[in-house]
């Protein structure tokens, strides 16, 4: 399929699941714009990548998505918005009695929050070109709990409820608006855990993968970014024009347990 002529915004893409999900984008000929809250050299560079290996238009926008007018101004200075990918996320473990409120505060602002200001900021856009798709990556997470994950659970929970309600507005448009659900996914930063939790088990590192980090996904196989974008980009095509207010798990059988 091809999505060229339409423009992506992917909030934090700098790298992990929204690099992922922008590069499957991008293959699929969708112009795309980066974001995270830093704005390096290096931020920049990676849109200039997407430019010459996909033959799209690219950019990188710095945005803090723990402030919602930042979020919204995103999507203002993106100037166009067809298809609306919210990764940016942030996690803590702790228990809820110990949990830092700041640090609560945080991770609802952007897991959740930024969420709701920048779908706010897209949908004018998109009604105005008769078209939209709405990706939000939940979790697993957003359909099942953890303990010591009280603000990440809540969060993602809550973008699973803004997910439904934002398709039932945009019912009777040719807007959807659904949620991605991943387990775990190897990204960087979850591969640098990987000697640390093998120091900790005392585990080669097959073993500790299998039978501590990946205990409740019965694949025991980790997701790809590639696998997660590709899913995205299955949401923006024609054959899923009715599917919308629904959460598609990339979780290698982890809710159906």
């Amino acid at each position: 399929m091809t999505l060229a002529g339409k423009t992506a915004i992917i909030t934090g893409s700098n790298s992990g699941i929204g690099l992922g999900v922008a590069r499957e984008l991008a293959r699929a000929g969708a112009d795309v714009v980066l974001n995270s809250f830093t704005d390096r050299p290096e931020d920049h560079a990676l849109a200039d990548d997407l430019c010459r290996e996909f033959g799209v238009a690219a950019r990188y926008i710095a945005a803090d998505m723990t402030d919602g007018s930042s979020a919204r101004a995103l999507v203002a200075q993106a100037g166009r918005c067809d298809i609306l990918v919210n990764n940016a996320g942030i996690q803590h473990v702790a228990p809820v009695d110990e949990f830092p409120p700041a640090t609560w505060d945080r991770i609802i602002a952007i897991n959740l929050s930024s969420s709701f200001h920048t779908i706010a900021a897209a949908l004018p856009l998109m009604r105005k070109a008769g078209w939209g798709r709405v990706v939000n990556i939940a979790s697993a997470h957003g359909l099942t709990a953890s303990p010591f994950k009280s603000a990440y659970v809540s969060a993602k929970h809550g973008l699973v409820g803004l997910t439904k309600t934002v398709a039932l507005e945009t019912a009777e448009e040719a807007i959807t608006c659904n949620a991605i659900c991943p387990g775990y996914v190897l990204t960087p930063l979850v591969e640098a855990q990987i000697p640390d939790q093998m120091k900790a088990h005392g585990m080669g590192r097959d073993e500790v993968i299998r039978k501590v980090m990946l205990e409740r996904q019965p694949s025991r196989q980790f997701a790809t970014v590639e696998e997660i974008g590709g899913t995205a980009v299955f949401l923006c095509s024609a054959a899923a024009a009715q599917i919308t207010g629904t959460t598609i798990s990339v979780d290698g059988g982890w809710t159906a347990l």
